[in-house]
Formats: structure tokens, sequence, C-alpha cells
């Protein structure tokens, strides 16, 4: 009788027993029409560093971390141990969808601020890419912390996600099962991030890989009418040699 090789037992396995697939969401489609890029791929010519933030108090808020342009992207790091900051845009915008592509390094904090001050008062999109972090919840920076509404957290490390049984505060469900986050988002890889904000008190709604995964609506008013879009590297911890990345950042401005 003849054997099968150990490659031919797979593949005759597999074929009686296949994988399971994925039950992955479908990525909305978009009209990227009046979208503006506001990053160059060159320099942070319409943005500054601002060192206004509590992110910097490790260096006494003389410097607001290190931002750098490289292979077409913005690049910040703490610029000594514990000491962050944000980059803001010297504009300011009201109702607006803003969107860019992200890769970081699995271990720092970061965050995409929304109508954020130079002291760093925002409504976040959270890119707390790290064990226990979130991805695209909403957070109020610098005013309280509310709101909070975030509808999984990272395991071990960004490659795992643990969704609660309860409904996030807002009650917009993950729409990626727990078991399917391998094959939905690929760490290494750039991907695309998307948030809107409209009205005041706002209504922020966020994508992950164009799948819807938060909207709020907040019911007080927290800010102001307009304000920037920031890119923040968080303070403490020693993240001077792990880096976050974003290119591709356009804005649309939204009629009200």
């Amino acid at each position: 009788m003849k054997r099968l090789s150990v490659v031919a037992c797979a593949a005759l396995l597999g074929s009686l027993f296949p994988a399971a697939r994925a039950d992955l969401p479908k990525p909305e489609r978009f009209d990227d029409a009046g979208f503006v890029s506001i990053f160059d791929g060159k320099t942070l010519g319409g943005w500054k560093v601002s060192a206004k933030t509590g992110h910097s108090g490790k260096s006494k808020n003389k410097s607001g971390g290190k931002w750098a342009i490289k292979d077409g992207a913005i690049v910040g790091s703490q610029d000594e141990p514990g000491n962050g900051g944000i980059v803001i845009t010297e504009k300011e915008y009201g109702d607006f969808e803003v969107a860019l592509e992200m890769n970081n390094d699995d271990g720092p904090d970061s965050g995409l601020f929304l109508r954020s001050t130079d002291t760093g008062k925002c409504y976040q999109a959270m890119i707390d890419y790290h064990q226990g972090g979130n991805l695209l919840g909403i957070y109020g920076e610098g005013i309280g912390g509310k709101p909070h509404v975030r509808n999984f957290d990272f395991g071990k490390d960004v490659t795992e996600i643990v969704v609660p049984s309860k409904q996030a505060d807002g009650g917009f469900k993950c729409p990626v099962k727990a078991e399917d986050w391998k094959a939905f988002w690929k760490p290494g890889e750039w991907n695309e991030l998307r948030a809107r904000i409209e009205g005041n008190p706002p209504k922020i709604t966020t994508w992950i890989k164009g799948v819807k995964f938060m909207e709020y609506q907040d019911t007080e008013k927290r800010l102001a009418d307009k304000g920037g879009i920031a890119l923040q590297v968080h303070g403490g911890g020693d993240y001077t040699k792990q880096f976050v990345r974003y290119r591709n950042i356009r804005v649309k401005e939204l009629k009200k």
C-alpha cells in the first residue's frame, strides 16, 4: 500500500475539513471628492510641534517629542525617556472628516486629535496601540476623560483583541469578532483609519479599514466649535526607540 507524504496528508485533511473562514464585515465605499492633502510627505509645512500638553512634562514643556519625515511619513517618538507631545495643524477645522494611514510599532501610545487646542484638549480617536489599549474608540483628552467609549481592548499584543459581552457606552458593538481580528488587522502594514466630527455637542464616527467601529453622539459642549488636527506621542515610560508613523493624511471640511 502506497504511503502518503506529510504534505499530501495535510492537503487531503484540508480538503476534507476546510478551515473556517473569517466572517469579516465589508468596508464602506467612501466619496473621496473634496478631500485635500494636509501633509506633503516631505516637510511639516502647515503643522507645528507643541510642547504645551501634559505629555511634555518631562522636559518641563520645552520640547514636544521627536518628529521627523521619513519615507513619506510623519514619524514620531519620545525625544527623551518619558517626554512626548503633539504635532498639530496650523489651520483649525470645525465639521470635518480626516483619513490617514498608520503603521505604528506595538508599544507607543498615540492618538488622532479632533478639534484640538495646542495644549492638547480635544476629542481623541484613540490609537493606544499596545497591550490593553484600543483603536478608534473616543476619549475626552484633557477634558476630564469624558467621553470614554470603546468596544474592544487589545490582548497581550495588537494581534488579538478582547470584546466585552456588554456593548460599549453609546451602544456601538464591535463589528469584528475577536477570533476574526487576525484576519482583519495586519500589524506591520499600512492600515487606513478615518474619523468624522460634526456639530457641537459633536457626533463622532470612526472607521478602521473602511469598517465603522464607533458612532457616538455627545450630550455636552466641551470644546470650541473649531480646533486643530493633531497626532500624539504619549508621555511616560521609555519610547525613544519605538515609533508612530502616519502618511497620506487628508481632510474634507463638511458643510453644515
